[in-house]
């Protein structure tokens, strides 16, 4: 073999070489791509906590109570702040019975856009989406009873998912809806909303029209409520 042809078929060697090494790292990019995509859809879910049962009279979407009630009051929240959650398992069925159910109040809950972080955004979303199917309020007590944490995958929206199907929501026009981000401009306007109204922080409610900022007693909402309800 002449020394051309032995340097010929070294340069072929290594150019072989050359292509399976291209070759594997393109698979392993590929691999790890794939990995990232799929691993996160593989978590468990983890367990799901049940919802206290909170009685709500004239339910519509994201509101209950006589429309035309004396008193309106509108809640701006987040799912993430525990200080939200204090209050619905708190005051909010005091407020009901008191003064919702009598004809009293029309109380609204409102997100507030992504205050604390993207799961806010999220599970915001995915209640307007449960409303879509008369089960907001079922999804908002349902959220609020799994807080673990702010951004650390409570709201993740593999939960929010399987939060519905707990719910016994119809799957494929829940995922439309959430997958769609159908509400995502909605939550972001309630922040807007909120924020143009003085909101700062969460909880925090508007009563005909004045700002009662904190997860306050139920006696501070009777206070107010009665006030306007003597005028």
């Amino acid at each position: 073999m002449s020394k051309r042809q032995e340097m010929r078929e070294k340069r072929a060697k290594q150019e072989k070489s050359q292509k399976i090494f291209i070759i594997l790292g393109v698979v392993l990019v590929a691999l790890a791509i794939a990995a990232f995509l799929i691993l996160p859809t593989l978590k468990p879910i983890g367990e799901i906590a049940d919802a206290e049962v909170i009685n709500r009279p004239q339910v519509s979407f994201n509101t209950v109570g006589d429309p035309n009630a004396p008193v309106k009051i509108v809640e701006y929240s987040d799912f993430q702040c525990p200080y939200c959650g204090n209050f619905t398992r708190d005051t909010e069925q005091q407020l009901l019975d008191a003064y919702v159910a009598t004809g009293k109040v029309y109380f609204e809950y409102r997100t507030f856009g992504q205050f604390i972080g993207p799961e806010s955004m999220r599970s915001g979303e995915a209640a307007y989406c449960a409303g879509d199917q008369e089960k907001f309020w079922e999804m908002h007590d349902l959220i609020f009873a799994n807080q673990t944490g702010e951004n650390v995958g409570a709201y993740s929206d593999e939960r929010l998912v399987a939060f519905a199907e707990k719910l016994g929501l119809e799957m494929s026009s829940f995922n439309d809806c959430f997958n769609s981000n159908k509400y995502e401009s909605r939550v972001l306007q309630d922040g807007v909303d909120g924020q143009a109204a003085g909101i700062r922080a969460t909880p925090s409610f508007i009563v005909n029209g004045k700002l009662v900022e904190g997860a306050v007693p139920f006696e501070a909402f009777k206070v107010e409520i009665d006030s306007f309800l003597n005028q």
